[in-house]
């Protein structure tokens, strides 16, 4: 029997649709639809176990995959399967979980999985601003505790004017690209770049995607209804003691104040913490020990983090004694390893980075090979976060989600300011060091400082800053560079870079409804000053990039050939290519431009002789010379008719001075006035119709000699059997 179909239509605005429909596909998930834009449709199903899971933490899993058959592909590699997520797939997978995960109960801790699948593909629809849709839709047809619908949408600014979910080719043209997620009455999440934007602009740009969210939200709710919501399913939840919360809380806040208040560093104030812990654990029998030490442990860190943000609210005072504004000591420095490219040191508080640039051609290009986008990057950047890091022991599992998350703000915080005409793909690697707040902002710094090490041109240095709220309703402060433990306790998470001239990314994590877009506002303002200070920290470092490249990294030089020399130039089997870099030291690739026609030959090399080697061969190959003028030769070999002479200034360029143009006099034989090795000038002719070859004189650079007769002109020679110099039969024509 045909299943009874479902479905909802959201109404863009500007033509474009968007279809939530459920019914047909995945029925025995507990939540499935499929969210449809033009020709792109997405699979979202939804499970959750029953049972409680022994974690003290919800097991939530995100999981967002590209099908290549969706795009009429097969994925590459040997192995004709879609392997392990890309970066791109993990980026969405991130910016799902983040709206989703505060919104389910604490206490629930029953293992979710969200599975998002991009089934077909259109080129016109980007397909990760629907992923967040897709996943609070299913999660609205499931029995999930789950506290209100949301969605996300993509917001760009192209022209002067936002537009929601644009296409690929409107993204190329925007000066702001962000997704926003949020529900009907609060923004939750905001991630995005853009071009030096103000603070102002990036919140009206919040506003106008909140706009269209409400309206997704108001579907996923009439679809629900349509079908019939599920009664919320009941859950074995955390047990709760209030009598023993109030003994843990009286025995615990004040101590936990006096440690907040006295300023220290992450270690002493771990353990002074640790102290008062094991003191509260000490009031309890052994029996009673192992019945509620983990709700015993609950109620001191719920204590410890009511003191701390009680001491900020009340007395503006942070738990390494800042104000709400200051910033941690700074010091940097550049140059700091001897054989890299480039590289730097930042150091902010207890939180390190040591970044390196590697310069390389376009063969070192990051490939992207996604379903739903194929292309390169000539500019990326990855971070490594290694445990030891945080003072911690534990197996390393290959690169984590955050790390691919964090890697990719500080990427799009810096890629705008690399130079358009930037010859190199320029790759930096950031190694965070130490960590106890905001690593990833770290990372932009030091990679500021590095690229400018490199002598990478930046259009201007960028600095980057992480940013914390708490609120209790009616007090709020907004807290300039967070420690890691600020990051935890706070109610709101968002980092920002930029120049001395605007925002170039953010990343916002927001966990308090209602935030009012005032104190958004604010707290960005706050976060330019801050921006600002490390600003003039990194330049007082290094304040322009350096003139040139560093004496042991590879210079680049790029030329243009004619298409037609590209083949000439590799030569059979990649010959004469590889022999120029054998002898020059050089690496050489060749691309086609599709633009204008012609191949751009990079030049990649640390030794400058070699550099000049390739371009002389370069420009002897496309050497071609004028009619009338003088040129100096070399004699390479001597002919009974004549001399080969080679171009001085496109060696490897020959051409045949014939013993006629030697002298005004008969010349008998070629050595009575050239020699081997000779030099001299010649005058060139073009092509002799005649011999139709490259004619050059000696002669006509001599004088002639007094009384000389010029005999005239031969008559162009027929060609034998009876044909002219046409190639024309005459032997029948009259």
């Amino acid at each position: 029997m045909k299943p009874k179909v479902y479905k909802e239509i959201i109404d863009l605005g500007d033509g474009r649709e968007v279809s939530i429909e459920t019914g047909k596909l995945a029925k025995q998930a507990h939540g499935s639809v499929v969210v449809q834009m033009g020709k792109a449709m997405l699979l979202c199903t939804v499970v959750s176990n029953y049972k409680k899971s022994p974690v003290d933490f919800l097991p939530l899993t995100v999981d967002y995959r590209e099908k290549f058959a969706a795009a009429g592909r097969y994925p590459g590699g040997f192995f004709k399967r879609e392997a392990r997520p890309s970066d791109g797939e993990v980026l969405t997978m991130r910016l799902v979980d983040r709206v989703l995960r505060p919104l389910f109960p604490k206490d629930y801790h029953s293992e979710v999985q969200v599975m998002i699948q991009l089934m077909s593909h259109d080129e016109n629809v980007m397909p990760d601003a629907l992923a967040g849709l897709a996943a609070s839709a299913a999660i609205q047809l499931s029995d999930f505790p789950f506290e209100c619908p949301i969605s996300e949408a993509r917001v760009a600014r192209v022209n002067g004017e936002f537009v929601i979910n644009p296409s690929r080719s409107q993204l190329n043209e925007a000066d702001m690209d962000m997704m926003i997620g949020a529900s009907a009455d609060s923004v939750m999440m905001v991630e995005g770049e853009m071009d030096e934007c103000s603070e102002e602009e990036m919140a009206d740009a919040i506003k106008f995607a909140h706009e269209s969210i409400k309206v997704q939200i108001a579907a996923q709710i009439r679809l629900a209804e349509a079908v019939g919501k599920k009664e919320v399913r009941e859950y074995e939840g955390a047990s709760e003691d209030e009598e023993l919360a109030k003994k843990v809380h009286d025995a615990t806040y004040d101590k936990c104040y006096s440690i907040a208040k006295k300023a220290s560093a992450k270690a002493e104030r771990s353990l002074a913490f640790s102290e008062v812990k094991e003191e509260v654990l000490s009031l309890f029998s052994e029996e009673e020990l192992e019945n509620q030490k983990d709700l015993i442990g609950k109620y001191f860190n719920k204590s410890q983090k009511e003191a701390i943000r009680e001491l900020t609210l009340s007395e503006g005072v942070r738990l390494d004694g800042r104000k709400t504004t200051d910033i941690r000591p700074i010091w940097c420095e550049v140059d700091y390893l001897p054989s890299t490219h480039g590289s730097s040191i930042f150091t902010r508080g207890e939180t390190q980075a040591l970044a390196t640039v590697t310069l390389g051609t376009s063969r070192d290009a990051n490939k992207i090979d996604m379903p739903s986008y194929e292309g390169e990057e000539s500019f990326y950047l990855h971070y490594n976060f290694p445990p030891f890091c945080t003072g911690e022991a534990r197996p390393l599992r290959g690169t984590s989600r955050r790390e691919v998350g964090h890697g990719n703000l500080a990427q799009r915080g810096l890629k705008g300011m690399i130079p358009d005409d930037c010859p190199y793909t320029v790759r930096v690697v950031s190694e965070v060091l130490e960590s106890n707040g905001s690593s990833s902002m770290a990372t932009v710094c030091s990679g500021t400082m590095a690229l400018m090490d490199a002598g990478v041109k930046l259009k201007r240095p960028v600095s980057g800053i992480a940013m914390g709220l708490i609120s209790d309703g009616d007090r709020y402060a907004v807290l300039s560079d967070i420690l890691g433990d600020e990051d935890h306790l706070g109610d709101m998470d968002f980092k920002v870079t930029g120049t001395s001239e605007g925002i170039t990314a953010c990343q916002m994590d927001i966990k308090i409804k209602g935030l009012s877009y005032e104190i958004l506002v604010k707290a960005l303002k706050q976060a330019r000053d801050g921006r600002l200070h490390i600003l003039e920290k990194l330049t007082d470092t290094i304040a322009t990039p350096n003139g040139d490249v560093k004496a042991h990294a590879p210079k680049m030089v790029t030329r243009t050939i004619p298409n037609e020399f590209i083949g000439a130039m590799i030569g059979p089997g990649g010959k004469n290519i590889q022999e120029l870099q054998k002898t020059t030291g050089c690496t050489l690739v060749i691309n086609e431009d599709p633009v204008t026609e012609e191949g751009i030959v990079e030049i990649l090399g640390t030794d400058q002789e070699g550099i000049d080697k390739v371009i002389a061969s370069i420009e002897s190959m496309l050497f071609k010379p004028e009619v009338g003028s003088v040129y100096e030769v070399k004699v390479i070999k001597i002919l009974d008719f004549g001399a080969v002479v080679e171009y001085q200034e496109a060696p490897g360029n020959e051409v045949l001075l014939h013993i006629s143009e030697l002298d005004w006099k008969k010349t008998e034989k070629v050595t009575d006035v050239l020699n081997m090795g000779d030099v001299l000038d010649v005058k060139y002719f073009g092509v002799d119709p005649r011999t139709r070859k490259d004619k050059v004189s000696r002669k006509a650079l001599i004088e002639k000699p007094e009384g000389y007769v010029e005999r005239p002109p031969r008559p162009p020679r027929s060609n034998d059997r009876g044909r002219d110099n046409r190639g024309r039969d005459n032997r029948n024509r009259r």
